[in-house]
């Protein structure tokens, strides 16, 4: 009996192990891609630190299919002991802007050179450190009060890159490559962003008011002292937009509408950048996934059309075999079925001749 339950506990160790890993890679792989590109970062300031253990996670620019881009604030969020936050950023590669998630690691990883400010100045991070179990707050570069947090230090920072730009790659974006210590970096065990920081994303956009075709770049809430709190006495609004505001030439339908995510293929082109790179398509009202099958569809039709077109009348009603095998009925006249008959009848009157006789 003891045996038995050590078994099972055991086994429910490494199915628990497993679920971890799972997750914990799965999120950094996957991606949204966009045929057009994101705004600049806002300008605005840091709200306060709320406690000890919070970390400064910056915001970025997401998408929704049905409106575009989307303001997520930036907030302060409890760390998991001994992680730091790798921010997500857009890349360009083979024609489109793919997000890169970010994760949570032992390192700051590659987030394509985007200056996010408050430490994130697009190579590392330089607002705060972890020594033991605690983490220290950089207050040259953070909004923390000596009342509420005591770890604190002085460090000057140097930032080279004053760029609001939000993605990496591409016309006008941040000419930025990994290191190779940020690819190692990349390659160490990583966790998802935690269920505090996907709930502020879907809290974002269920705002509209956060949606670049309404705030034009400049959000009412750039960011909040904690996850999910967008009141007044939480919320910062921002100083500015990065630049200036160009509205999309396509609808959001349009920009998503023929992506490397709904080919199945965010690799298109091949550009480095998208090395490792699985795209992700989310569920829509648009129903993008059913509108991509139905295009594959159609350019299938399109060229069975170009090769035949007669009598091809209930053409919508047969299966793919049937058309392919009506080509091999073409050759049947070519081979003369009809010229057989005559050496029958060659051969049939001496037959009846000799009958006669």
């Amino acid at each position: 009996m003891n045996m038995n339950r050590s078994i099972i506990r055991w086994v429910m160790l490494g199915a628990v192990l497993i679920a971890f890993s799972v997750a914990s890679f799965g999120q950094v792989a996957v991606g949204i891609s966009v045929r057009v590109g994101p705004p600049a970062l806002p300008v605005y300031a840091q709200p306060i630190c709320p406690g000890p253990g919070y970390m400064w996670t910056p915001g970025y620019w997401s998408w929704n299919d049905d409106d575009g881009y989307y303001w997520v604030p930036g907030t302060w969020v409890v760390a998991p002991v001994g992680m730091l936050w790798t921010p997500g950023y857009w890349g360009w590669g083979g024609g489109f802007y793919l997000w890169h998630a970010g994760y949570w690691g032992p390192h700051i990883g590659f987030y394509g050179g985007i200056n996010y400010g408050f430490g994130y100045g697009g190579v590392g991070f330089a607002g705060g450190e972890w020594r033991g179990g605690a983490f220290y707050y950089n207050r040259s570069v953070t909004n923390v009060s000596v009342t509420s947090v005591t770890r604190v230090y002085n460090r000057t920072v140097v930032v080279n890159n004053h760029s609001t730009t939000s993605f990496n790659g591409g016309t006008g974006g941040v000419e930025a490559r990994p290191t190779s210590q940020e690819e190692a970096y990349g390659r160490e065990h990583h966790t998802a962003a935690l269920a505090s920081q996907t709930e502020h994303d879907h809290a974002a956009s269920q705002n509209h008011e956060n949606f670049a075709s309404q705030n034009h770049g400049r959000p009412a809430v750039a960011a909040t002292s904690k996850p999910g709190d967008f009141s007044r006495h939480s919320a910062v609004p921002a100083r500015s937009a990065g630049g200036e505001y160009h509205a999309p030439a396509m609808s959001p339908k349009e920009a998503r509408g023929n992506t490397p995510s709904n080919r199945g293929n965010a690799n298109a082109g091949g550009n480095r950048s998208n090395d490792g790179f699985h795209s992700f398509t989310q569920p829509a009202k648009n129903g993008a996934s059913t509108n991509n099958g139905w295009n594959n569809r159609n350019n299938t039709n399109h060229t069975q059309t170009s090769t035949s077109n007669r009598g091809n009348q209930n053409r919508s009603n047969q299966s793919r075999p049937q058309v392919q095998n009506r080509p091999q009925s073409r050759p049947a006249p070519r081979q003369a079925p009809r010229p057989s008959p005559p050496p029958r009848r060659q051969a049939a009157p001496p037959v009846h001749h000799g009958k006669g006789f």
